[in-house]
């Protein structure tokens, strides 16, 4: 996946905004909250952090391709770095950050949600 097509399939999702930030990352939000960053490291290429479920948190940890991600995952929180996409199924990524679209979204206030039109 290339950072023009990671912006646009995050774009596409219901109520995100866009931001960059931490030395250059696209860092996508819904209602306010991230749920998805897209880092560039001309050396190693790019990597996509997202939100996971607890059980897909533990099985991805452990899948090539995939690893914890710095910082969100040292604070215990269940968060999920893809630095090989160009290995993995079709479509893969895009199921994952749409799940972690969802999560975010569902932590929100029932106002919130209402507002920015995810009930």
């Amino acid at each position: 996946m290339t950072p023009e097509r990671f912006n646009a399939f995050c774009a596409r999702l219901t109520a995100t905004s866009h931001v960059v930030q931490w030395g250059g990352a696209d860092v996508w939000k819904v209602a306010g909250k991230v749920f998805a960053v897209g880092g560039w490291d001309t050396d190693r290429g790019p990597a996509f952090t997202f939100k996971t479920s607890v059980s897909d948190f533990h099985f991805l940890s452990e899948e090539p391709g995939y690893r914890p991600a710095p910082y969100f995952a040292s604070r215990g929180m269940s968060w999920i770095q893809c630095v090989d996409a160009a290995s993995l199924p079709a479509g893969e990524l895009e199921d994952y950050l749409v799940a972690s679209h969802r999560l975010v979204a569902a932590g929100l206030s029932r106002k919130a949600r209402a507002e920015h039109g995810l009930d």
